[in-house]
């Protein structure tokens, strides 16, 4: 018996060396990326303007003017700052949280025009100790969209988790004008009475957007994706009573306001959970 056994285990140990062996010779011959399924944090950056064009004021008889629109107030571009929360999927659907501010550079148009009752003949604001104010004024936005979108790979062996991207997003914003006193403090733009002059508005953004994603196969710092968008805004006064001179404005704002903006972006993400992953084949 004691023979059998050391035969038995010595064939048994042959066949395994042999198998191991043809398993090297003839063993993995492709490894395919896989899809990942994660939560991620992006922080975004980006540039924003208003289209003259196609962006209009509808007042209440039904009337069309250009008058009044982001496009009208305030020069472009805008610069736009964010945070993000996404949710990708193994099939390359992608879950998106979005909240963004924006603004511009002392950019109010037309401002003494605007604010004629406030600015004096020496096209000043006076402070009150009597000299100039040194009146910067700006535009400031916020908005939060939730969406979703595609990834469309253009290699799905190499890096299924990078290709173009195509979302669809929407939500709500709220802007206004910012007014900030350089030198010293002047009354008649700060608190209350700031709030005749803001044109601050809120209503409803959606944003179709396209561009490209990118994920590394190792999950490092480069990912990012670079998008292309359009969005839409409906907005409304939120103020009781509004002053424009240029607009012979002096009063509730009851008009309808559509702006179309056009947005280029970088947003530099961050994977929370998920590893990298291959599919191996064996012929």
């Amino acid at each position: 018996m004691k023979i059998r056994e050391k035969i038995f285990r010595g064939g048994l140990m042959a066949t395994m060396l042999f198998l191991l062996g043809a398993g090297s010779a003839h063993g993995q011959v492709d490894f395919t990326q896989d899809t990942l399924e994660c939560h991620i944090v992006g922080f975004n950056f980006g540039i924003k303007a208003p289209s003259a064009a196609f962006s209009h004021v509808r007042d209440m008889n039904g009337n069309l003017t250009k008058e009044g629109t982001m496009a009208s107030l305030y020069k472009a571009p805008y610069l736009e700052y964010g945070i993000n929360w996404l949710y990708k999927f193994k099939s390359n659907w992608v879950l998106n949280l979005d909240g963004n501010l924006w603004m511009g550079s002392d950019n109010l148009k037309l401002r003494q025009e605007r604010m004629s009752n406030v600015y004096s003949r020496d096209s000043i604001v006076i402070s009150g100790g009597g000299y100039d104010a040194g009146v910067s004024c700006f535009n400031r936005g916020i908005s939060l969209q939730v969406g979703g979108g595609k990834i469309f790979p253009l290699d799905m062996k190499k890096n299924p988790n990078s290709g173009i991207l195509a979302r669809l997003y929407g939500g709500y914003m709220l802007q206004q004008s910012i007014f900030y006193c350089n030198e010293a403090e002047a009354h008649q733009v700060m608190g209350d009475y700031a709030l005749l002059y803001d044109h601050q508005r809120s209503g409803w953004l959606l944003t179709e957007g396209v561009g490209y994603w990118f994920m590394s196969n190792n999950l490092n710092l480069l990912n990012l994706y670079v998008e292309l968008s359009v969005q839409q805004c409906w907005s409304h006064s939120t103020r009781d009573y509004m002053i424009d001179n240029l607009l012979d404005m002096h009063g509730k704002d009851n008009n309808r306001y559509f702006d179309m903006l056009y947005m280029l972006k970088v947003c530099w993400m961050f994977p929370l959970r998920g590893k990298q992953a291959h599919d191996l084949y064996f012929y």
